[in-house]
C-alpha cells in the first residue's frame, strides 16, 4: 500500500519561525544543508508534534521578539542605539526556542547549538537570551551565566548585555551593576532576586550550588573540555525550563566538547528529519530537547571561487558584514595560503584539523593506504626517531625507495619539463606507556586503548617509556632490512645510546634537529669520510626535509601504511616560520600529539639523503 503523501502546516504572515522555514526550503533564502533539516524538522513537526505532545505557541515566540524589537537596543558602530530588529534567521532561532512547548506547559528545547560564521551577530543575540531570562521571562531567582574557556572570552558575551542595558532606559531603571563603568562584573534584578554573571573555564568558580535558569557559552570550540558546561547543567535540576544555548564558530580539533556538540547537533536536525519521513511512524526522534542552527556549506561549495554560497555560512550577509568585506577575506586567503585555513573556519563554519593545519585532509587521506612492509624485506631503509617525553607517544618513521615517477615541474622562470623522481613508501612504529593510556586518553581526547588494541601503537606496561624497547625494534629492523641512516633530535638521544649500547647496536646516526634552527655543517673529519665515499656529507635540518617530504606528497610520489596514530599527527600539525620562509612542525602550537608526523619527516630527509654504507655511529654535529 502506498504511503500517504505528508503534508505540512502552513504558517501565517504573523508566524515569522515558519515563515523562515518555508523561505529557506523553497529556494527564497540561500542556507546550508543543517540549517534546511531544522527547517525541515520545525515544519515536520508542526504537522505531526502533536503525537509526542509538542505544540507551537505562537503568543510566546510574539513575547520574545517583541521583548527584542521593542525593548533592547544595538551598541556601537552603525548600529549604534537602534532597535534590535531581528533577522529572519534570528527569529527563526529565537521562535524555536521559546515556541515549542511540551505536553506539561514547558518549553521543550532545554540546550541549543547554535554555529556561524564571524561577525553573524551570536554574541548579542545570546546576551539579548540572557536580558529575557532575567527580566522577562518570569523566573524567579534566575541564575543567568555567560560561560567561556576564558574569563575575557565570558566578558565579551556579558558586555553586550550590558550595553544594551544601557542604551535602554526601560532596562537601565531595573537593573542594579557590580563594578564601575565599562569594569561590570555583576548585573542584579533584586525584584526577582535574579542576576547574569560571566563566569569562565579558567577560575572554574560560580559561586556555591550554582543553579543556573539560562547558560550562555560562547566560543564553544574554545573550551578545552566540557567541565564547566557539565558543572553548570547539573544545576538545571532545579529548574523546570532551563537553557542551555552554546555559539561558536567552527573549531579546528576533532577531538574536543565542540566537535561533539558540533556532530549531535548535526545528527539531530537530521535524524528527527528521517524519524518523521512515514506518516504513520510512532517511535521516539533523536532527541527531542536539543535545538540546532548549524551554518555550514554543501560538499561541492567553493567559498573562494564562488561568492553565490556565502550565504550559507553567513546568514547575515548584508547586514552585519557586506560581501565587499568578505571578498577582501577571500582574497587573503587566496594570496597567503598560511592564513587559508583560519578564513575558512572563521568565516565559511569549515572545521579545518588545526589553526594553521600543515597538511589538508584531500592530500593526506588518499595517500594512506593498506600494504603489508614485508614487501620491502632486505632493502634499504631510511628512519626518523622521535624520542618524545616519557608520558608522551615516541615514534619511528621509516622510509624505503619503491621506483620513480614522470612529474611535471616549473622552473623560476615559469618553463614546464617532466622529470623522473623516486617514489616511496612509508610507516611508522609508536609507543606510548601501558599504565597510563587509558588516563591520557580521557586528558588528551585521544583514543590510545583502542589503537593499542587494533595494534596500530604499541604501549608497554610501565609509566614511562623505556627506550629499550625501541632500540630492540631498531634490532629487529637491522636484522631484516638495510637500514641506511637513522636520523635523531638529540633531546633524549643520550638515554637511548646507552639501551642501543646494552643491545650491541651500532646504526648510523645522523642528527637532525626538529626545529627551524640553522642548517649545521659537518665536521672537517666527517668530510673527509664523505669523500671516502665519494658521498657529499652534509647536515640534516627540519625545514628541508619538510620541503621535500611535502612535494612528494603532493605530486603523489609516497604512500603511507594506514595508521591513525600517523592520520592524526598529520591532521593536527601546525606549520612555524621565520621570516626567511623556512618552515618546521610546531610541537606547542599544534593541536594534539604530532610526534609521528614528526618522526616521518625526519625519515624521509634521511632516505633523500642516501644511504651510508657503513654501520658504524655516524654524528653530524649541527651549529645553533
Amino acid at each position: 500500500m502506498a504511503a500517504k503523501k505528508r503534508t505540512r502546516a502552513k504558517s501565517s504572515s504573523a508566524d515569522r519561525t515558519s515563515a523562515y522555514a518555508h523561505a529557506v526550503l523553497a529556494g527564497e533564502i540561500v542556507a546550508g544543508p543543517h540549517v534546511r533539516n531544522a527547517c525541515r524538522r520545525h515544519l515536520d513537526d508542526l504537522a505531526l508534534g502533536k503525537k509526542r505532545g509538542l505544540t507551537f505557541d505562537h503568543a510566546a515566540a510574539e513575547r520574545v521578539f517583541d521583548f527584542f524589537e521593542k525593548v533592547l537596543k544595538l551598541s556601537e558602530g552603525q548600529f549604534e542605539g537602534q532597535p534590535f530588529q531581528l533577522h529572519p534567521s534570528q527569529a527563526f532561532v529565537l521562535g524555536n526556542l521559546f515556541g515549542w512547548k511540551r505536553a506539561d506547559g514547558t518549553r521543550r528545547f532545554r540546550r541549543a547549538y547554535i554555529e556561524q560564521g564571524k561577525g553573524n551577530g551570536k554574541s548579542p543575540l545570546a546576551g539579548g537570551v540572557g536580558l529575557y531570562g532575567l527580566l522577562a521571562d518570569g523566573e524567579a531567582g534566575a541564575q543567568v551565566y555567560a560561560a567561556a574557556a576564558k574569563r575575557d572570552q565570558a566578558g565579551i558575551l556579558f558586555a553586550d548585555a550590558v550595553k544594551m542595558v544601557n542604551a535602554a532606559p526601560a532596562l537601565k531603571k531595573r537593573v542594579t551593576f557590580s563594578g564601575g563603568p565599562g569594569k561590570e562584573y555583576n548585573m542584579a534584578h533584586f525584584a526577582s532576586g535574579s542576576f547574569f554573571r560571566p563566569v569562565s573555564r579558567d577560575t572554574g568558580k560560580t559561586g556555591s550550588g550554582p543553579r543556573p535558569f539560562v547558560v550562555l557559552a560562547d566560543e564553544v570550540h574554545e573550551l578545552p573540555d566540557g567541565k564547566i558546561l557539565e558543572m553548570l547543567e547539573r544545576g538545571f535540576k532545579f529548574r523546570r525550563q532551563p537553557l542551555l544555548m552554546m555559539i561558536t564558530n567552527s573549531g579546528s580539533d576533532r577531538n574536543s566538547i565542540a566537535w561533539e556538540e558540533h556532530e549531535w547537533a548535526v545528527k539531530v536536525a537530521a535524524g528527527n528529519n528521517d524519524a518523521v519521513t512515514d506518516p504513520s511512524y510512532q517511535g521516539e526522534p533523536l532527541d527531542d530537547s536539543t535545538f540546532s542552527y548549524v551554518c555550514a556549506l554543501d560538499k561541492d561549495d567553493d567559498p573562494l571561487n564562488d561568492p553565490s554560497c556565502w550565504a550559507k555560512a553567513n546568514p547575515l550577509l548584508g547586514v552585519t558584514l557586506t560581501e565587499e568585506y568578505l571578498a577582501g577575506v577571500v582574497a587573503q586567503a587566496k594570496n597567503l595560503p598560511v592564513k587559508q585555513n583560519g578564513i575558512l573556519r572563521l568565516h565559511f563554519c569549515v572545521w579545518t584539523d588545526a589553526s594553521a593545519a600543515w597538511m589538508s585532509r584531500e592530500v593526506v587521506e588518499p595517500l594512506m593506504q593498506e600494504f603489508t612492509t614485508a614487501q620491502h624485506l632486505g632493502k634499504s631503509i631510511a628512519v626518523g626517531l622521535d624520542l618524545s617525553q616519557n608520558r608522551d607517544i615516541t615514534a619511528a618513521g621509516f622510509v624505503v625507495e619503491t621506483g620513480s615517477k614522470e612529474v611535471e615541474v616549473i622552473d623560476r622562470d615559469g618553463n614546464t619539463s617532466i622529470v623522473s623522481k623516486p617514489t616511496f613508501d612509508a610507516w611508522i612504529e609508536a609507543w606510548t606507556p601501558g599504565d597510563t593510556m587509558h588516563a591520557r586518553s580521557e586528558s588528551d581526547k585521544i583514543p590510545y586503548p583502542v589503537w593499542a588494541q587494533q595494534g596500530h601503537i604499541h604501549a608497554p606496561a610501565g609509566k614511562s617509556i623505556s627506550y629499550r624497547h625501541v632500540a630492540q625494534t631498531l634490532v629487529e629492523y637491522d636484522r631484516d632490512y638495510e637500514i641506511g641512516i637513522v636520523a635523531y633530535d638529540r633531546y633524549a638521544f643520550r638515554r637511548f645510546e646507552e639501551d642501543a649500547a646494552d643491545l650491541q647496536l651500532t646504526l648510523p646516526y645522523v642528527e637532525h634537529p626538529q626545529g627551524g634552527t640553522k642548517k649545521g655543517k659537518p665536521t672537517p673529519g666527517m668530510i673527509e669520510e664523505a669523500k671516502r665515499q665519494k658521498k657529499e656529507a652534509e647536515g640534516l635540518w627540519f625545514p628541508g626535509s619538510l620541503r621535500m617530504l611535502e612535494d612528494a606528497m603532493l605530486e603523489g610520489r609516497i604512500r603511507f601504511k594506514k595508521n591513525p596514530v600517523l592520520i592524526s599527527s598529520m591532521m593536527s600539525a601546525v606549520i612555524e616560520q621565520d621570516k626567511w620562509d623556512n618552515r618546521w612542525l610546531s610541537k606547542q602550537r599544534s593541536v594534539n600529539k604530532i610526534d609521528a608526523a614528526v618522526a616521518m619527516v625526519m625519515a624521509f630527509g634521511a632516505a633523500m639523503a642516501g644511504p651510508i654504507d657503513h654501520k658504524r655511529p655516524i654524528i653530524l654535529m649541527t651549529l645553533g
